[in-house]
């Protein structure tokens, strides 16, 4: 999909001179570590929802971050996680772990994504798959920006460092784009010499339809309550063009009846927010007029349910 993209980022490489290099780098960590703001922040266009609840992306969705000298296809993946509390051993979570696992195949260098000056079980458990991998990996110190004592930064990063041998260690803020310049320099030093894959205008390979539904279900993740948007799905059962104005019916799947009158909210009100805080979004994605309509129904128990999980689309990457 094509979009509008900010500034490009000037990177500072010897490969910007005289070659075009492009590859795919996977973008792995543990839950909520900034991996899909990263990804938007390096593609330059929002291609991955985000909200501040962990396993807000559920999917395998390529962001394309086209800079000075080359290409890189960022593979945007599910947080990698060992199952426990909310997170148990569901249908879904064994989908989104599998998802991650798989997104270290056929690429050529791996983006470790961790957060400032915290590094636990989950964290070794990603370094771990990705050394089993055999790729290149560099190492993204996310919301460096949050650090309350920045003193203890440098000692962070030896630490974490230690006995791990990554291609290169960059402290950042996706949030605030900071450091991104030299991280996009070494991740095309390991990919290899190759013209452009896609268009200097495209962002993702993913259709408008996919990233409309992705677009209801971030305002799933921000607006209802700790437990709910992990019970919830969006299909789009409508997406049409009429003139210059786009169509969309889109189909908000809850778990049990119970949870129909929560989403939609008294009188309606919730529901109508959340369709018109992501019509918003998709207007400023896809660059023109939507119309929005919404509806809530119940599967029980979708999301550990293997059929249902395929019908919605998860696992299909």
């Amino acid at each position: 999909m094509s979009g509008s993209l900010q500034p490009k980022f000037k990177v500072n490489s010897e490969h910007t001179q005289d070659t075009h290099h492009c590859g795919s780098v996977a973008v792995i960590g543990r839950p909520n570590v900034g991996k899909s703001t990263l990804v938007n922040a390096l593609v330059g266009a929002k291609v991955s929802i985000v909200s501040n609840r962990p396993q807000t992306t559920r999917h395998r969705l390529l962001g394309i971050a086209t800079v000075e000298g080359g290409q890189l296809l960022l593979v945007d993946t599910p947080g990698l996680h060992r199952g426990e509390g909310r997170f148990k051993a569901s249908a879904m979570s064994r989908v989104m772990n599998r998802t991650a696992r798989g997104a270290v195949e056929d690429v050529d260098a791996a983006l470790m994504v961790v957060e400032a000056g915290r590094w636990d079980d989950e964290d070794t458990l990603v370094f771990n798959v990705l050394r089993q991998g055999g790729i290149p990996v560099v190492l993204a110190v996310n919301k460096v920006d949050r650090m309350k004592d920045k003193s203890a930064l440098l000692p962070f990063l030896a630490k974490v460092s230690e006995g791990r041998d990554f291609a290169a260690i960059h402290p950042v803020s996706a949030l605030k784009r900071k450091g991104l310049e030299q991280l996009l320099a070494d991740l095309l030093k390991l990919v290899p010499e190759a013209p452009p894959a896609y268009e200097e205008d495209e962002i993702t390979d993913r259709s408008q339809r996919f990233l409309a539904g992705e677009l209801v279900r971030e305002q799933l993740m921000r607006q209802l309550g700790d437990e709910l948007p992990y019970a919830t799905t969006v299909e789009i059962e409508r997406f049409a063009e009429d003139g210059e104005l786009l169509r969309i019916g889109a189909v908000v799947w809850v778990e049990r009846e119970g949870q129909k009158p929560i989403v939609i909210g008294k009188g309606g009100t919730r529901l109508r927010d959340i369709g018109s805080k992501a019509r918003q979004q998709m207007e400023r994605l896809f660059g023109r007029k939507v119309f929005l309509e919404t509806w809530v129904r119940v599967r029980e128990g979708w999301s550990d349910d293997e059929a249902a999980l395929k019908a919605f689309g998860y696992g299909d990457n």
